[in-house]
This record gives structure tokens, sequence and C-alpha cells, in this order.
């Protein structure tokens, strides 16, 4: 054998034992994939259900939603018809209870002036006499 084929078996020898050791942390490497793959693969599966979770929830909510603006609008019709029927009492019924009631109250006055008349000409004349005298 010769210097040549002696460097040759033990250059053959070294790559033996330099992939030996270059074996374990691939093997390793190799399994990290694996878990890996299967963590990616059960979040999958954990999150697509979660995600159709989410889209009927959502949908729930905007039925939920609509419901409540259809209450909200029925409530400002009814405030609108309220408050037009109201307007309509007040013009159909203020006018004429504002005239009885200036009615009454010119009444009222007008018997008070005469009633007061009547006592002012006689404390009046009471004065005079006080005064004359």
């Amino acid at each position: 054998m010769g210097a040549g084929e002696i460097a040759g078996l033990i250059a053959a020898i070294a790559f033996a034992i330099l992939a030996g050791f270059l074996i374990y942390p691939l093997i390793r490497l190799g399994k990290m994939f694996d878990q890996i793959a299967e963590t990616v693969k059960q979040t999958g599966d954990h999150a697509l259900p979660a995600l159709d979770e989410g889209v009927t929830t959502v949908k729930q909510v905007n039925k939920s939603l609509g419901d409540v603006n259809e209450i909200s609008g029925a409530a400002s019709s009814s405030m609108n018809n309220l408050g037009a029927l109201m307007n309509l009492y007040g013009s159909f019924l203020g006018k004429p209870i504002i005239k009885l009631a200036s009615t009454f109250y010119a009444v009222k006055v007008t018997a008070a002036s005469f009633m007061n008349k009547g006592k002012k000409n006689q404390p009046a004349s009471a004065e005079q006499k006080g005064k004359g005298e």
C-alpha cells in the first residue's frame, strides 16, 4: 500500500466519522420539523371551528342589531306620530280654549270693575265728607 492509498483510507474514515456525527443532529432536526408540522396541523384543525363559530357569532350579532334598528325605527315613528297628534289637538282644541279663557277673563275683569266702582264711590264720598268738614 502506498502513501496515496493510506491517505485515501484516512480521509474515508474521517468522512465516515464526520457523517456519523452529523446524522444525529439531522435526525433531531427532522423530528423537530415533524413536530412543527403536527402543531401547525392541530392549530389549523382548531382554528377552523373557532373561525366558524366567530362567523356564526357575528351573524347573530348582526341579526340582533337589525332587530334593534327595527325597534328604534318603530319607536321613532311612534314618537313622530305622537308629536303630530299633539300638534293637531293643540291647534284643534287650543284656540277655542284660549278664546273661552280670554272671554271668562274679560267677564271677570268687567264684573270686578263694576263691583269696585260701587265700593269706590262710597269710600270716596266718605273721605270727601271728612275733608269737607
